[in-house]
């Protein structure tokens, strides 16, 4: 018996796109992977980064699905499925669409993996495959296999040592998928599980995949102690008031921390209050962001626009921001309403949604009706202020005014000079495809 695991892409030219400074590994699939039992043989296949073969004989084929690669996916599924093989889909969208998901594939895993996967395999060897799989509590983290990472195409990622150490989330955003998919309660791997994980990685540079690894701060502080020995470096994703424990902030820096992707989501107290996110104090922003650069923890700062709050002059507000609090690195998102998630049940209350191509909801497009500006005139903020931010001049300001001592520099220079030019490379190539398309 064999089985397939895939990553699907959009397409080829989002994956040129993305560049190698944004692929990740996929670490869902290889813990997916470390679930089946001796004697079955495992591959996994990542779009972003290896073309995929149709002609492969597995048996089974498992497809992680998020909204944007959803059409991509049932198209993978179907191709498999003619060849004869029997298609699961899971991950985020099938999760919050079951019904949508099982009209392309012959079996469908709803929430995590860990005990329903395990069965689905059990029932294919029976012949008695049934349509929908899940749990009826939510999976215990202590003890998990280790991921395997060996299943990873070679060389092909920016970090390849990637560990997850929590899942669920309490705050429960409107636009956000997490808490429907893995609880309203963080859960966490014990701490020396999460050591002795790193440890067999044997990696100096490890990336945390976290929705917040400082979530639960009595448990982010043992994590960090016991993290301190290991002597490595690590990114992260983490709340923006982590800056405001400053025990915590001093644990993250021995620990290791480098970097950490925040979503401070819009500078609007008007939208934070629709988000539902009051933990976010914006008059602290800048503040916070001086007390990570003091500790030597870079921030990539993510926003949001495209909330009903948000007028024709959020985008300048914004980006304008970002240069007084001197972040490091910016994101800037369109607002999505992503099956399962309140803000997606708002618009389609209000009939507001305008697109159903779901490879539309990647974050980058506008499926909706704006409360305060069309269509078109949201589209085009969220690029200028891509293209202000990334600009050459910005990036030169930006990375060569750097404040942090000499040691430092040296240390955060280069990854910050390139993912600068990543993302202004993924934007020149963006603007260049859609000027194709147009023409």
């Amino acid at each position: 018996m064999r089985i397939l695991l895939i990553s699907p892409g959009k397409d080829v030219y989002y994956a040129k796109r993305l560049g190698r400074a944004f692929k990740l590994p996929p670490l869902g699939l290889s813990t997916i992977a470390a679930l089946v039992k001796p004697g079955i043989e495992v591959s996994i296949l990542d779009e972003h980064v290896e073309p995929l073969n149709y002609d492969d004989t597995a048996d089974l084929v498992g497809i992680s699905v998020m909204t944007a690669v959803a059409p991509r996916a049932y198209e993978i599924a179907e191709k498999f499925m003619a060849r004869g093989a029997k298609v699961v889909l899971g991950g985020p969208h099938p999760s919050a669409l079951p019904e949508e998901a099982i009209q392309h594939c012959d079996a469908v895993v709803i929430g995590e993996a860990e005990g329903s996967w395990q069965r689905l395999i059990d029932d294919f060897e029976r012949g008695r495959l049934e349509k929908f799989y899940f749990n009826e509590s939510r999976p215990d983290l202590a003890n998990l296999p280790e991921p395997r990472r060996d299943l990873y195409k070679k060389k092909a990622y920016f970090v390849e040592s990637t560990i997850q150490t929590s899942r669920g989330c309490p705050y429960d955003c409107s636009f956000c998928s997490v808490s429907n998919v893995f609880g309203k309660a963080y859960r966490h791997r014990p701490v020396e599980d999460v050591v002795r994980s790193i440890e067999h990685m044997g990696k100096r540079l490890v990336g945390f995949m976290d929705d917040n690894v400082a979530g639960n701060r009595r448990y982010s502080k043992e994590l960090f102690k016991a993290l301190s020995p290991l002597k490595i470096k690590w990114a992260g994703q983490a709340s923006v008031n982590i800056a405001e424990d400053q025990e915590l902030l001093k644990l993250a820096e021995k620990s290791g921390c480098v970097g950490l992707f925040m979503g401070f989501e819009t500078v609007s107290k008007e939208s934070m209050g629709e988000i539902g996110k009051s933990h976010n104090k914006i008059e602290e922003f800048k503040a916070n962001v001086r007390r990570l650069h003091d500790h030597g923890i870079l921030v990539l700062g993510a926003f949001i626009f495209g909330f009903d709050s948000d007028d024709r002059d959020v985008f300048k507000r914004t980006v304008d921001f970002v240069y007084d609090a001197k972040m490091d690195l910016a994101q800037f998102s369109i607002l999505t309403p992503l099956p399962g998630t309140k803000f997606y049940e708002k618009l389609y209350s209000e009939n507001r949604i305008i697109d159903t191509d779901w490879s539309k909801y990647d974050m980058g497009h506008v499926v909706f009706k704006p409360a305060q500006m069309s269509p078109e005139e949201l589209d085009a903020g969220a690029t200028w202020a891509w293209k202000e931010f990334y600009s050459r001049g910005s990036i030169a300001r930006r990375v060569f005014g750097m404040k942090f001592d000499l040691f430092k520099i040296a240390l955060y220079f280069l990854p910050v000079l390139t993912i600068n030019l990543s993302f202004k490379k993924a934007i020149d190539f963006g603007q260049k495809l859609s000027q194709n398309s147009n023409s």
